[in-house]
């Protein structure tokens, strides 16, 4: 397990070095490509009534999760009979490729420099590639929250979970994890089309997500108490507070601890394809969002994911002790 730490460090160095280029191929278009290969042929397979979705789906999480895991794991023992460097050497780059801070602050940022030029249409182009919402409508301050809860909401899915499954089981536990993220963003929606056939790969990616989504939630309190400028009291208070104020069991633990860190008043009603659904908010309306809670939302999220980091890495070296 040390080696797996020493290569989630190297890997998570890696990732806020280079990130992911835009051009180079990812294992998660991989991924999401093997999904949509699968649906069509299970669905033919299986009828189309709800025990059949039902049984389509689990099957879906099988193949999947089991293809994603067999591969990074043969690949990594391919690698180790080379020699044991060159397998520590794609331990981590293949953990470096499961995360996602770089990405996330990168494309976070982009909203954030374009709208301090101003420009609301632009803004509203920008925001749109990273949340799933409707945006052509937003303010300037809709969009500034949709880029915070991005980050917030992201932290966990697209960092500290992929941390925590590497480091209990190396990247080929991070792929295994990724596998079920990528399914769950796919078809783990409550509509007519995956309101059966996603099931399975939705409730595996609330179970998955359940510690590292508190854990987050802890850690983003814990950044508040040690950045300047933010307010960790707050952060305690709404994370307890507000971390229920979502459908899922999981989501709002980061973006509960960073609107009370922030003093801001995040989530509520939001447009999906033209429809209004009703949300709950999420912190108190202490003060405007403003475009600099972007930035501030970076800061705390990129100090969480190394604490988690250092955290888990001391951990397993207590542990091997």
């Amino acid at each position: 397990m040390k080696e797996y730490a020493a290569a989630a460090c190297i890997g998570f160095i890696l990732d806020f070095i280079i990130g992911d280029p835009e051009g180079w191929w990812h294992p998660v278009r991989g991924i999401g490509w093997l999904i949509g290969r699968l649906e069509p042929v299970l669905r033919r397979w299986f009828p189309g009534t709800r025990e059949g979705e039902l049984a389509a789906g689990g099957v879906l999480v099988l193949l999947v999760t089991g293809i994603t895991t067999g591969a990074a794991a043969a690949l990594i023992l391919a690698a180790g009979l080379l020699h044991p460097w060159v397998r520590f050497g794609l331990m981590s780059v293949m953990c470096g490729q499961i995360l996602a801070a770089r990405s996330l602050k990168t494309e976070s940022m982009k909203v954030y420099r374009v709208l301090k030029t101003g420009d609301l249409e632009a803004a509203r182009r920008a925001v749109s590639m990273i949340v799933g919402r409707d945006t052509k409508a937003l303010t300037a301050a809709g969009v500034t929250k949709a880029a915070v809860e991005t980050v917030a909401e992201n932290a966990s899915d697209g960092v500290v979970a992929p941390l925590v499954w590497m480091l209990i089981a190396g990247p080929a536990g991070g792929f295994f994890y990724k596998a079920v993220n990528t399914m769950d963003s796919m078809v783990g929606y409550r509509n007519e089309q995956y309101l059966y056939f996603g099931r399975a790969a939705a409730r595996l990616d609330d179970l998955v997500n359940w510690l590292p989504a508190r854990i987050t939630g802890l850690l983003f309190v814990a950044a508040a108490w040690l950045l300047p400028g933010f307010d960790g009291q707050g952060a305690w208070r709404i994370w307890r507070r507000d971390h229920r104020c979502h459908k899922s069991p999981n989501s709002a633990h980061g973006e509960a601890a960073c609107a009370g860190a922030l003093k801001v008043q995040l989530a509520g009603d939001a447009y999906y394809f033209g429809v209004l659904h009703r949300k709950p908010t999420i912190g108190d309306d202490i003060r405007p969002v403003e475009p600099e809670d972007i930035v501030r939302a970076n800061r705390l999220m990129y100090l969480a994911s190394v604490m988690a980091l250092a955290a888990g890495s001391l951990l397993i070296c207590v542990i091997g002790h």
